[in-house]
């Protein structure tokens, strides 16, 4: 069996992408994957928005914490994945980064929203495709593979 691959996702408050790509980490990597989040400016509460979107896949975010990165600093983890939202992750050792450009739901309508969580579920697949994670086959990544989520404008 290979080894877990430990990744972490970082955004500002920690309550919205980072939360919903550790989710999908998890429910797609299984016991191959070592999936956490957290943010530059924790917000100390997971969007109920967020909470909302990812129950319609099964999926109760709520069990979620909002995190700092501060209780990363000097850990050592395999990927460490931004969102886009212009943070950095210098006290993180990591031996791949990624910087997404997913924009921030937080304020979005439910369907902008829906289209930022499958977008988010979209690339943690690649992801874990690209580092030879075996992808569960979960209900949730089945959806996306036969009808694919429109495209944000």
């Amino acid at each position: 069996m290979m080894p877990r691959i430990r990744i972490l996702f970082v955004c500002v408050e920690n309550s919205n992408r980072s939360q919903m790509a550790e989710a999908f980490a998890r429910l797609y990597g299984g016991e191959h994957v070592e999936a956490h989040s957290a943010g530059s400016r924790p917000s100390g509460r997971i969007n109920p928005q967020a909470i909302a979107a990812m129950a319609e896949l099964g999926y109760d975010l709520s069990r979620h914490q909002s995190k700092g990165l501060e209780q990363y600093n000097g850990q050592s983890v395999d990927v460490a994945v931004t969102m886009g939202c212009g943070d950095a992750c210098p006290l993180v050792q990591a031996q791949r980064r990624y910087d997404w450009s997913i924009p921030d739901p937080r304020d979005l309508p439910p369907d902008q929203f829906r289209q930022v969580r499958d977008l988010i579920a979209q690339k943690v697949l690649a992801l874990l495709r690209e580092l030879g994670v075996p992808v569960k086959d979960h209900t949730c990544a089945t959806t996306w593979t036969r009808t694919p989520p429109t495209p944000l404008d």
